[in-house]
């Protein structure tokens, strides 16, 4: 196989930022997905604790209120992130399988398929063929799934592991609204639960934003804004109802 002849050109490609982002993409990945499952779960456990803790002082209902807000949440966090990536996983390893079926019986068709993939990217017949013809000589189920399944070989998301990854994602996020509002600041704890949801809004916009690459500004506004709206809306309601009850 023939190399690059630069190679203090290649090195300086592999050191770059970009190319490590790539490189850490499947990582990038996963991490996106934890922070917003502790986003979900600070938000949508303190939207139950502040509709509570508005109809009700109770520290022992709202507690109890908050676990169980926690619990339900996180498990049905988990069990859709395993039937999404189940259901994923599925129709990826059919679509190999079809592929693999497709390339014993029909290689010839095969390749003029990925010739014409390339021709597609702007490459010239030729160039295309040669391209096409390598690739498959190498690799043809791989060169096939690449180019026209999107998928890497090898870099299947396992199910499970994306289900207990949302599942301590959520549960984690959750846990801080329910410790605020259940703290021994009973008279402050409307105060103490806004903040603390607030402040962790923040970390998690940032975090997720230098994630992404993006300015944190933006999404930790959207964080906050959605999050405040939340509290302020299940908080009146809470209100409304236990001053009727």
């Amino acid at each position: 196989m023939t190399k690059s002849p630069d190679v203090a050109l290649d090195e300086k490609l592999i050191a770059s930022e970009e190319f490590q982002k790539t490189a850490m993409a499947n990582k990038l990945n996963w991490l996106r997905a934890g922070i917003l499952g502790a986003n979900d779960g600070i938000m949508s456990t303190s939207g139950i604790l502040m509709g509570v803790a508005g109809a009700t002082t109770d520290s022992t209902t709202i507690f109890f209120t908050g676990v169980a807000a926690v619990v339900a949440g996180s498990i049905s966090m988990a069990g859709g992130e395993y039937t999404s990536v189940s259901a994923q996983r599925d129709s990826e390893m059919a679509s190999l399988e079809t592929e693999r079926k497709e390339l014993a019986e029909q290689p010839e068709l095969e390749l003029r398929e990925l010739t014409w993939f390339y021709e597609q990217k702007g490459l010239d017949y030729d160039l295309a063929h040669m391209v096409a013809k390598q690739l498959t000589e190498k690799d043809a189920l791989r060169a096939h799934a690449e180019a026209e399944l999107g998928i890497e070989l090898g870099e299947h998301v396992n199910p499970m592991s994306a289900a207990i990854s949302s599942f301590v994602a959520f549960a984690a996020g959750g846990i801080l609204p329910l410790v605020a509002v259940t703290g021994p600041w009973v008279s402050y704890r409307i105060p103490a639960t806004i903040v603390a949801v607030l402040l962790s809004l923040i970390v998690t916009g940032f975090v997720g934003a230098r994630i992404g690459g993006a300015k944190p500004m933006r999404p930790i506004m959207r964080n906050v804004l959605i999050s405040v709206a939340t509290m302020a809306i299940t908080y009146g309601i809470g209100t409304l109802v236990g001053h009727a009850v």
